[in-house]
């Protein structure tokens, strides 16, 4: 399953890769030579580093007409060609590097990711793994685009491992098991991210959070009393956490317990007050306590914060229409569709 992978190793390559800038003198002092004008590559370094990245591109082309081909010149392709989402072509480029000099770990391990940014993991993950081999020093997002593909892969072992030592974690740890966890879920991965939670809660039986994410796989899964069970055990443990009365008012909603929803969710509010979710799940159990009035103060703040969720404004139609104000809630409908057609829609409030 292919995912999105951060750029900001990217900005850090080109900014190794920039030239370092000089102080600038109206006079060179009397006895002292001029400084060297720049080199072609130099130049093309400095292009891509202010974003002028065609021009940059023409400049690399220039030098790779000449034989022997300058260090570098591949790989700073391969680097301009990734930004501008050329995927395949970056590859070309970071293959010709890593051949003419076997050593370039940059260019290995950026062939791997754009190998991994195609959906072609099991390919990426040679290159990923022999890059990290090739440094101690952990290197954030490379780590972690190695751990989704072993995830992708089926490798959960290696994925957490991976991941745990983005964060410094030791690779078996608690820690390490709810990190990976988390993560499996978010890929979708429900029933491996329950096994990795219950690992880490039979390392740590108190350790915060472990408890939520099996009370969102549970969610995810439907089962709305084993959510709110696993949700109440860890509001036992970590009660000041606001995402938690989130997802404990979302589950309490599901499952008709209107007002423990609606304790739950304020809760949730006064915790994270610029979340949208809680104003929009509280909206929603008002309407289902038919205290319409209420439910649009909230919807309507929901709505102030992220105009863009369409699901705030079926809402906001259903309150007016429960208030008799059907100007406003066929208004709020017609945006309703509108903003599920068009291409900046969410359907939910996290």
């Amino acid at each position: 399953m292919q995912r999105t992978f951060t750029t900001a190793f990217l900005a850090v390559l080109l900014a190794l890769a920039a030239p370092a800038q000089a102080p600038q003198n109206d006079t060179t002092p009397a006895g002292e030579a001029a400084a060297p004008a720049p080199t072609p590559f130099e130049v093309a370094k400095d292009l891509a580093a202010k974003g002028r990245l065609d021009k940059a591109l023409a400049q690399l082309d220039l030098l790779a007409a000449k034989t022997p081909e300058e260090a570098g010149v591949e790989r700073l392709r391969g680097i301009i060609l990734y930004q501008q989402e050329q995927l395949p072509e970056a590859i070309a480029a970071f293959t010709k590097a890593a051949d003419q000099d076997p050593n370039d770990r940059e260019s290995i391990e950026m062939r791997g990711v754009s190998l991994f940014r195609l959906g072609r993991a099991p390919e990426a993950l040679p290159f990923l793994e022999k890059a990290h081999t090739a440094v101690e020093r952990a290197n954030i997002d490379p780590q972690y685009v190695l751990g989704l593909c072993y995830e992708n892969v089926g490798r959960f072992d290696d994925a957490r491992h991976a991941f745990a030592a983005q964060y410094g974690f030791a690779p078996d740890s608690a820690e390490a098991y709810l990190l990976a966890g988390r993560l499996f879920l978010r890929g979708e991965f429900a029933d491996e991210a329950t096994v990795q939670a219950r690992k880490a809660l039979e390392m740590n039986p108190t350790l915060p959070l472990a408890h939520q994410l099996l009370g969102e796989v549970a969610l995810a899964k439907g089962d709305v009393a084993g959510a709110i069970l696993e949700l109440e055990a860890e509001r036992k443990l970590n009660p000041l956490d606001g995402i938690l009365y989130d997802r404990l008012g979302d589950a309490y909603l599901r499952s008709g317990q209107y007002a423990d929803a609606q304790q739950a969710l304020n809760r949730a509010i006064l915790l994270e007050p610029s979340s949208t979710a809680p104003y929009i799940l509280l909206g929603q159990t008002l309407l289902k306590l038919q205290q319409p009035i209420q439910a649009l103060h909230y919807l309507d703040r929901a709505a102030k914060m992220d105009p863009s969720n369409y699901i705030t404004y079926n809402l906001l139609g259903q309150a007016y229409r429960a208030t008799g104000q059907m100007a406003e809630a066929n208004r709020a409908f017609k945006m309703c569709v509108d903003l599920q057609h068009s291409d900046t829609h969410r359907p939910a409030g996290r």
